[in-house]
């Protein structure tokens, strides 16, 4: 059981209580501070409406259980890159989304290549200039962690 957990989603030691609001995301050695959205409506709205995302940042995507993901561009002005996380933690796939000519009627949709319980948004170009490449692990900290391990 102990190896499983060291080989699935790698997450940092317990230590102290994490703060709402301290949620990161690190893949190698670049690291993002990020917004959860955990339920069905903070998934839904994502981080559309929104005119810029600053560098460093985005959103992480926690859904119950693993399956393949669709994602598009509705109401979103900037152009992203998610990954999509496999629930061992696992990239299994990286695209980039770019806005859509009418943002309120997304046309595009971008789906994982394979099943997904996690999928991270950052800012277009961050994921690639990081290095980030499919079956590079990711490693959840502070409130990230915490929120992960509640919505299993």
């Amino acid at each position: 059981m102990v190896v499983l957990v060291a080989a699935a989603l790698v997450l940092a030691p317990a230590g102290c209580r994490s703060r709402p609001g301290d949620a990161r995301v690190r893949i190698g050695r670049a690291e993002w501070k990020v917004e959860i959205a955990a339920d069905e409506a903070s998934r839904r709205r994502g981080l559309g409406g929104r005119r810029q995302v600053p560098a460093g940042t985005g959103m992480l995507f926690i859904f119950p259980r693993e399956a393949p993901r669709r994602f598009h561009m509705l109401d979103c002005h900037v152009p992203l890159d998610v990954a999509f996380i496999s629930a061992r933690g696992v990239i299994v796939d990286v695209r980039t989304m770019a806005v859509e000519p009418d943002p309120a009627h997304p046309a595009t949709v971008y789906s994982s290549r394979r099943p997904a319980r996690y999928a991270l948004e950052v800012p277009a170009g961050e994921l690639a200039a990081a290095g980030v490449k499919v079956g590079d692990l990711v490693e959840l900290l502070g409130s990230a962690r915490d929120a992960a391990k509640a919505a299993r």
